[in-house]
This record gives C-alpha cells, structure tokens and sequence, in this order.
C-alpha cells in the first residue's frame, strides 16, 4: 500500500485532472447546447456575426483541448493504478460548477460578454443558470469531504499498531 503522503499526492492529481475535465465538459454543454442548438447567444456577442462565430470556435477549441489533456492525464493515472475515484469524481463536479458559476457570474453579469438570453426576463434565467452551478460545486464539496475522510480512516488504519 502506498504510504500517506503519497497517496495524497496522487488524490490531488486526481482531483485537478478531474477539474479539467469538468470545465472542459461542462463548456462543451453551454457551448453545443445554448451557442449551437438554441442559438441564444455567443461567447462573445458585442461585436459583428463573424466575431461571435469565432468567439464561439475558440471556445469549443479550448473546451476540447481540456477535455483531450484531462482524459490524457486521467488514463495516466489509472494505468498506474493511483486514481483516486473519490477525489476525481469531486473535481470533476467542482470543475463543471465552477465553469458554471464563472460563466453566470463573470461573463455574464461582470464581463457582460453575452446573457443567457436576449429579449427576455433575465431573472429566472440568471438564478437557474447559478443554482446549478452552486448545487454541482456542493455535490463537489461533499464528494472531496468524503474523499478526504476515506483517505485519513486509511492512514488511520495503515499507522495503527
């Protein structure tokens, strides 16, 4: 059994790798969801058509560069049989929330990048868009506390005589 240190060494990698996935998923989500298939707004939308076409390519540029380097790294981790699942799982539901939050908070209302919707109440919009971003940051929290539980009844067990 790996000893302590490094088995929290490795929940890290595998919360962080997580994370990147998360982000670059949940991107993807907004992206072919709200820019493509409903067409209510782009990444960027204060400028011409071009502009927000091209804002919206490289966002799914990077959203799946993310999405490549966090499965990349991911399958790391499992071949060499360090994968914390807990830790993943957490930073997977951290990184989908916080682009959420980021996104609803930041490009929306500080950035004012684009809005959800146009010619709309953005109320109901505005609290759902952040609600759900909220509830997956707390599904995140939860699953890292437990993860950081497991990991200290391990060490507990391990070090005892």
């Amino acid at each position: 059994m790996p000893n302590h240190k490094k088995l929290s060494i490795e929940s890290k990698r595998s919360l962080w790798v997580a994370v990147l996935i998360g982000v670059g998923i949940m991107a993807a989500i907004d992206e072919i969801i709200f820019h493509q298939l409903l067409a209510w707004h782009h990444f960027y939308d204060q400028a011409t058509p071009a502009i927000s076409l091209l804002s919206d390519g490289l966002l799914h540029a990077g959203e799946l560069m993310a999405i490549v380097a966090g499965f990349f790294l991911w399958a790391d981790l499992r071949q060499r049989q360090v994968l914390d699942s807990l830790s993943a799982w957490a930073g997977f539901f951290l990184g989908a929330g916080g682009f959420q939050a980021f996104d609803g908070i930041i490009d929306h209302k500080v950035l004012r990048l684009h809005q959800i919707r146009y010619g709309v109440d953005l109320v109901p919009y505005d609290v759902a868009w952040n609600l759900a971003g909220a509830c997956l940051i707390l599904i995140g929290v939860i699953l890292l506390f437990r993860a950081r539980s497991m990991r200290h009844k391990i060490a507990q067990t391990h070090n005892a005589p």
